[in-house]
């Protein structure tokens, strides 16, 4: 007996209901989701993730899809010989390296995800920062020098605006150049946050391998499911936001300073943690606002 046979007609006109309000409110506003981790390599979750975001566009919420691709592109560089060295949770990228990531990022995992979509009976299109100088950036100037990893200046939002205006989700990876057509590898969180305050999106999405931000991180019971971009400065002295949350969390807090309506941090993990966080009362994860 499929599970479908086991849900009675009442909760699902209920569930269907509960819903409404989040589809108006949603209805014709922009949602940026930072695509990654585990919902990216785990072939449920990534079928999950593509039915849901097809769900959403057909129900009228616009969405953009932002990636990146860290596992593919070390595994590219694997079988070609090249060494993977990470500074400060950052990828070195030196002329080798950025035309592998524009490979794997641009090339192989993007045109994946753009099929993925449209086998979930979505219309997809795929970009990267490239295309019609969506992402111009400039070398990022750091203590230790990290070759061609970028920090970002301006974000044209018309290659973008132009896919949603047409029924497409646009499937951007963070790949960039600056002024003279130099290639950039940009880091995809940072990427989405921009991009979402750019198109003044109503909501900032970043899938993780977590659960969200926790009061003491060996224990998920101790959730924080919403906190005020106002707090983190003194939750950042508390301990409470360390290591590589901060980089994330700085990501959102920069996003709603920027006018993003609110950003979450959402376990990917957890199947349609999408539809649970956008159309339910509950949510998931933690909000910034």
């Amino acid at each position: 007996m499929g599970t479908e046979n086991l849900i009675s007609n009442e909760i699902r006109s209920q569930v269907l209901i509960d819903a409404l309000p989040y589809i108006q409110r949603y209805n014709d506003k922009i949602v940026v989701i930072k695509y990654g981790g585990n919902a990216m390599t785990n072939e449920a979750l990534k079928d999950a993730v593509m039915s849901d975001i097809v769900l959403l566009n057909l129900v009228g919420i616009k969405t953009v899809l932002v990636h990146g691709g860290g596992p593919e592109i070390s595994d590219m560089l694997k079988r070609v010989g090249i060494e993977s060295k990470f500074i400060n949770g950052l990828r070195y990228t030196d002329e080798a390296t950025v035309d592998i990531v524009k490979m794997v990022l641009a090339g192989k995992v993007n045109k994946e995800l753009v099929s993925h979509l449209t086998q979930h009976g979505g219309k997809a299109l795929g970009m990267c920062g490239i295309d019609g100088q969506m992402i111009l950036c400039h070398k990022m100037e750091s203590e230790v020098d990290l070759g061609f990893v970028g920090e970002i200046d301006t974000i044209n939002t018309a290659p973008i605006l132009d896919a949603l205006s047409n029924g497409y989700v646009p499937v951007i990876s963070t790949v960039a150049c600056d002024e003279q057509g130099q290639t950039y590898n940009i880091n995809a969180d940072t990427a989405a946050a921009r991009i979402a305050a750019e198109l003044k999106a109503e909501n900032l999405i970043l899938m993780t391998d977590i659960v969200g931000l926790l009061r003491d991180k060996d224990d998920n019971g101790t959730l924080i499911p919403k906190v005020q971009v106002s707090e983190v400065p003194f939750m950042k002295r508390q301990g409470i936001i360390s290591g590589g949350m901060i980089p994330k969390i700085d990501c959102c807090v920069e996003a709603v300073r920027r006018g993003v309506k609110k950003t979450c941090i959402i376990d990917g993990r957890v199947p349609h943690s999408i539809l649970i966080e956008l159309l339910s009362n509950e949510g998931i994860g933690t909000q910034f606002i």
